[in-house]
């Protein structure tokens, strides 16, 4: 069983991130809540609190304003943190072109969790079949199982839900040809959809990711996901949040995919910042840190200005998670959250990520 980390530790001392873990190590202790029997009803807590709303849908919820201005705040301060970046800003809707989709080789390892939409195309005499199918069911009980025969005659669409803020650049920066020397560097946001149902508050089916996406030569993308490493730990705990940095796997379908994902645990492609957040043994990866290689240059024939393949590499943010995050260790009211806290979520959050920032040895 994974012991809860406290504020700012690192369990893999394999990783390249010594900065990190010296500034982790050196960070004042953060208030850290008892776990008690309310950890396994945070989700309960948080719906009766009127924080999330429950819509009867596991892993689907309405959010409060509160909710949605913690957000927001992140979100600054995520842009704060990566103002130095001169990031192209890129926002899509929370759907992307099947065939893109289909050439990213995403249902190659998570079949499971991909989300497609589906549309009436049928005729006159299909509608009234689809009406009487309805008719059959409307009145069955919350409950109780519903007949999926009014579907009969959806078709698939040329769309399909996005699962990764990132996935749209990809085809995207292939269609402009050659990078530049410098490579590039983009900042995506979107709602995301994966179908895990689930009633453990930080895995939803739709979500909301934020990222800086790098792609370049790999020295390029090595140095931009080492760099992030360190911010997102910076922000973490200046969100007086206790976190362990880990090396991870993405959950990879059916029995190659452990093959899979014992390779790219071996490579060290992926870490993830790790925040207890339903309960203290199961910590909820808030961010992640992924190094690609070459695989997405590949399928998208995306050159480098010397004609070679790209690599590339992005920093996840989790905004729901986080958020779920500071109402575990913080409690549902946010004005009793502590003053530092408060201040860089509804304060002047420019002077404290710059001064974070330079105790890195970095410049905002």
């Amino acid at each position: 069983m994974r012991s809860a980390p406290q504020p700012g530790t690192y369990n893999d001392m394999n990783m390249p991130t010594e900065q990190a873990a010296i500034m982790a190590e050196a960070q004042s202790q953060a208030t850290q809540a008892s776990y008690d029997k309310s950890d396994l009803t945070l989700r309960d807590r948080l719906i009766e609190a009127g924080i999330l709303i429950d819509t009867g849908e596991d892993g689907l919820y309405g959010r409060s304003a509160i909710f949605e201005d913690i957000v927001e705040r992140l979100n600054q301060a995520i842009t704060l943190l990566g103002a130095d970046q001169h990031a192209e800003v890129l926002r899509f809707p929370p759907a992307m072109r099947r065939r893109d989709f289909e050439d990213s080789e995403y249902l190659k390892s998570f079949p499971n969790l991909a989300g497609t939409i589906h549309s009436f195309a049928g005729n006159d005499r299909g509608h009234h079949r689809l009406l009487e199918a309805l008719d059959k069911i409307v009145h069955i009980g919350e409950g109780e199982e519903r007949s999926d025969e009014w579907m009969d005659q959806q078709k698939p669409t040329r769309l399909v839900l996005t699962p990764a803020a990132c996935y749209p650049i990809y085809p995207l920066v292939a269609k402009r040809g050659n990078l530049a020397k410098d490579g590039a560097t983009f900042d995506a946001f979107s709602y995301c959809f994966r179908h895990e149902p689930s009633i453990d508050p930080g895995r939803m089916q739709m979500f909301r990711m934020r990222e800086y996406i790098r792609v370049g030569s790999p020295e390029q993308v090595m140095a931009f996901r080492q760099k992030w490493i360190e911010r997102g730990s910076l922000l973490v705990r200046l969100l007086q949040l206790p976190f362990e940095i880990d090396l991870a796997n993405d959950p990879f379908f059916g029995r190659g995919g452990k093959i899979v994902a014992d390779s790219q645990r071996a490579q060290q492609l992926k870490f993830e910042l790790l925040v207890p957040v339903a309960t203290p043994d199961r910590p909820t990866a808030c961010l992640s840190f992924n190094y690609h290689m070459e695989h997405f240059g590949e399928l998208w024939n995306i050159r480098q200005a010397d004609d070679s393949v790209a690599h590339t590499a992005c920093v996840g943010f989790g905004m729901e998670r986080t958020t779920l995050a500071l109402f575990r260790h913080h409690g549902l009211d946010v004005k009793a959250w502590p003053a530092p806290v408060r201040e860089l979520l509804w304060g002047n959050a420019d002077p404290i990520i710059a001064d974070g920032l330079a105790n890195m040895g970095e410049e905002a």
